[in-house]
C-alpha cells in the first residue's frame, strides 16, 4: 500500500495543539491564583478560568487528532498494512481528511478515537459505559461522539463536488467506512447506516469488498491520476 500524507499540515496543527495548551494551562493557572489572591477581581477570575476551558478543548482538539502518538493518520495506516500496492492512502491532502482508494473502490474512512461502547440505536448514535474516567474524558479531555452522519454528509459532498469539476465521466460511488481506533472502544453498531469497525477490522473488511465488489480498472487509473502524487507532495513541501 501507498501512503501520501500531508506531512507539512499535520506537523503545523501538532505544533498549534502543543502550544495552545500551555496558553491555556497558563492562563487557567492565572484565574485560579486570582480567584485565592485578589477575591475582589473575581469576575477577571471568571473570565480567565473560562478562557482558559476554551482554549484547552481547542487544544485537545488538534493534539487528539495531530499530536498525540499514535496520530489518527498512523492508526488507520497501521490498521490496513499488508494491503498491496493497488491501493493509495490518502491523508489530508484529497477533498476529504482519510480516503483509500484501490481495487476495493474509493473509501472515505471517518475515523474516531472515542472509547466506551459504541451503539447506534433508534436512528442515533450513543457512548456508554467508562465509568467516571469516560465522563472526565467526555468533559476535559475528549470530545463527544457528535454526529457521525453530519461529518459523513459533508465529506461525500466535498468528494462528489470535486470528482464532478475534475472527471469527464460521471462520478464514481463512494463508499464509507466508520472505524474507531481507541482499543478500549466496544462496537455495536450493526445496524448503522454506514459500516462500522474497530480499526483492527478495517483490513480484512476491505478485502472481502473487494473480493466481493471488485471496482473497474479503467475507473480506478482515471482516479488515481486525479488524486494527488507522491512526487508532487513532497514537491509541494520542500
Amino acid at each position: 500500500m501507498k501512503i501520501i500524507a500531508n506531512e507539512k499540515l499535520i506537523k503545523r496543527y501538532g505544533s498549534i495543539g502543543k502550544y495552545m495548551n500551555v496558553v491555556a494551562l497558563v492562563v487557567l493557572f492565572g484565574g485560579i491564583l486570582i480567584t485565592f489572591t485578589r477575591p475582589d477581581f473575581f469576575w477577571v477570575s471568571l473570565i480567565a478560568l473560562f478562557t482558559g476551558f476554551v482554549l484547552s478543548q481547542i487544544s485537545f482538539f488538534f493534539i487528539n487528532r495531530w499530536g498525540r502518538r499514535p496520530r489518527t493518520d498512523e492508526q488507520i495506516t497501521n490498521s490496513l498494512k499488508g494491503l498491496t500496492n493497488d491501493y493509495t492512502l490518502y491523508h489530508y491532502n484529497t477533498p476529504v481528511s482519510h480516503l483509500l482508494v484501490g481495487p476495493a473502490g474509493v473509501w472515505i474512512i471517518l475515523p474516531y478515537y472515542q472509547r466506551g461502547t459504541i451503539t447506534y440505536e433508534n436512528n442515533r448514535w450513543k457512548q456508554r459505559g467508562g465509568g467516571m474516567s469516560l465522563a472526565y474524558l467526555k468533559i476535559f479531555a475528549q470530545e463527544g461522539l457528535g454526529r457521525p452522519d453530519l461529518d459523513l454528509k459533508s465529506e461525500i459532498n466535498n468528494l462528489t463536488s470535486f470528482f464532478k469539476k475534475n472527471l469527464d465521466n460521471e462520478s464514481p460511488s463512494l463508499n464509507s467506512v466508520m472505524v474507531f481506533t481507541d482499543k478500549r472502544a466496544v462496537v455495536n453498531a450493526e445496524d448503522a447506516p454506514i459500516p462500522t469497525m474497530p480499526a483492527d477490522g478495517l483490513k480484512d473488511f476491505i478485502r472481502r469488498y473487494a473480493k466481493e465488489h471488485p471496482f473497474p480498472p479503467d475507473v480506478f487509473k482515471q482516479i488515481k491520476d486525479l488524486l494527488p502524487q507522491e512526487e508532487k507532495i513532497k514537491k509541494n513541501q520542500e
